[in-house]
């Protein structure tokens, strides 16, 4: 999965669209085919959300994405939102994640969180396989029951959050997380994820040091910009360089 367009593009149909994202959507199609990391079914499902996205205006895109993911915390994209909640152990995992990053090379904007998960795929689009395949296959119960949760609202977003599962494997408690999807209430993220994690806090950061983590705490406000390291911005810029979630 090392320099993964796959991950790239699933990353940017993620993120907030942009008019950029609907002119390289043809592109994207070719270039999912080519590098065949999906089976042809799975490549073939994407292909009917690119082409759903195509059909509509970027103002009903725009407006449908904020409906879906920005009101309320059922289906936000900030992975710990869904493991610790208001917590304090999310400050120190967001520390973590953010020490992770930067010993990677990339350096975020003093407001992005680093937890989105958008931005987390474009990350690990530019590692090794075997580390992508970590951080993700630790995050994947989240990226299932945010899946299931888009399925059960009959969304066509469920469709990258599948694909992610196909590309990882599923966690072990993949059906338990499908049938809580299926039956929960419409606010009960945090108390039900409890049950599923009931051990040590969650970081998404492997083994992470502890003493290197920053004593301050990281500000917890809305994401509004990514900083790609140097080595991609030398590289000619497309629809795969940006995933940072702004809002107009």
């Amino acid at each position: 999965m090392s320099d993964s367009m796959t991950l790239r593009i699933i990353a940017r149909l993620m993120a907030y669209p942009e008019q950029s994202l609907l002119d390289s959507l043809p592109e994207m199609i070719a270039a999912l085919s080519e590098e065949k990391r999906l089976p042809p079914p799975q490549v073939a499902r994407l292909e009917k959300l690119m082409a759903g996205l195509a059909a509509q205006t970027l103002f009903d895109l725009q407006e449908q994405y904020v409906a879906l993911f920005d009101r309320g915390r059922a289906l936000s994209l900030h992975l710990f939102e869904h493991v610790h909640g208001e917590s304090r152990d999310r400050g120190q995992a967001m520390v973590d994640l953010l020490e992770l990053y930067r010993a990677g090379g990339l350096e975020l904007a003093a407001r992005e969180l680093p937890d989105y998960l958008p931005l987390m795929l474009e990350y690990l689009s530019t590692r090794p396989n075997s580390e992508a395949q970590v951080l993700l296959g630790d995050a994947m119960a989240v990226i299932v029951l945010l899946g299931a949760r888009l399925a059960e609202r009959g969304s066509d977003y469920a469709l990258l959050f599948e694909a992610l599962e196909a590309l990882v494997g599923s966690p072990a408690e993949a059906e338990q997380l499908r049938r809580m999807a299926a039956t929960e209430g419409p606010d009960e993220t945090i108390e039900k994820m409890d049950e599923i994690w009931a051990e040590e806090a969650v970081t998404f950061a492997g083994k992470a040091d502890p003493s290197a983590a920053c004593a301050a705490a990281y500000p917890q406000t809305p994401a509004s910009g990514l900083a790609i390291p140097v080595r991609i911005l030398e590289e000619p810029a497309d629809f795969a360089r940006t995933a940072s979630g702004k809002r107009r």
